[in-house]
């Protein structure tokens, strides 16, 4: 174990994955708060989409992904104006058709779905420094355009009538918050992998909630779950040969239990 860590590629995955721990902790807050763990969820799957057409038109995977995430949240924002279908239905029809459309585009491109394993389940050990440098400068956006966000945010999450009752830009707030996610489901496909990302998003958070009394607080300990989660699923990916995306995410978990044995024992 201490011979892998002097090894550049795990001194990448490192910095790499404690990048995104940094921000996940902090968006996957107002994720709980605002119980958009499926919107999440329908945004890491649209980004597949996003991934096949960035493959097929040449252009960066990331923004590709980016681009249709951010469509997804628009088309999203139109269709709950309607009111002709509940937001939970409508999330799981967006959810698995972009998934399902993610799925065939890139298995066209690349020739076979079963090599499409790293989009889907990341793979943290094989980052490069080009990568890191786009994670730490993605994670930095979001956590400018989020502390900008702060105050909005909160008060739309404790109360969002009041909040556009005090002059809150309810609709701009939450178009910028959809900005954050989709940003975040770019910078963490190679991480944790598409289906991953609001795992890595929603479970520290959950976790830090029962460990903190303020937002504030709670923020700064998701961040550390999610770095100790890192730390954790690359530790086993490296000494059991597993899978890094899953492992991040298994180790998430593992914490959250813990918070849960605490919160028993108190």
């Amino acid at each position: 174990m201490l011979d892998i860590l002097a090894e550049p590629f795990f001194q990448r995955a490192i910095l790499a994955g404690l990048g995104i721990a940094l921000v996940a902790g902090p968006v996957g807050c107002f994720i709980v708060w605002r119980r958009m763990a499926y919107f999440g969820e329908t945004l890491a799957n649209s980004g597949l989409f996003g991934v096949g057409l960035g493959l097929i038109l040449g252009v960066s995977l990331t923004l590709g992904a980016v681009v249709v995430a951010v469509a997804t949240a628009l088309l999203l924002l139109v269709l709950r104006k309607q009111r002709a279908l509940a937001t939970d239905t409508l999330l799981g029809i967006l959810s698995h058709t972009a998934l399902a459309l993610g799925l065939i585009t890139v298995g066209l491109v690349t020739g076979a779905a079963s090599n499409n394993m790293e989009l889907l389940f990341g793979d943290i050990l094989t980052v490069t420094t080009t990568d890191v440098m786009i994670v730490w400068g993605g994670a930095i956006l979001v956590l400018a355009m989020l502390t900008f966000l702060w105050r909005d945010l909160i008060a739309i999450s404790v109360h969002e009538e009041l909040a556009r009752a005090e002059g809150v830009q309810v609709e701009r707030v939450e178009l910028g918050f959809i900005l954050l996610i989709a940003l975040m489901t770019a910078i963490s496909m190679k991480i944790v992998g598409l289906l991953l990302i609001t795992a890595l998003l929603v479970i520290p958070a959950a976790a830090a909630r029962r460990l903190a009394a303020t937002p504030e607080r709670m923020a700064v300990v998701a961040a550390m779950i999610a770095g100790l989660a890192v730390l954790g699923g690359l530790a086993l990916s490296a000494t059991a040969n597993t899978i890094s995306g899953p492992s991040v995410v298994l180790a998430a978990g593992l914490l959250f239990v813990l918070t849960l044995a605490k919160r028993q024992t108190n």
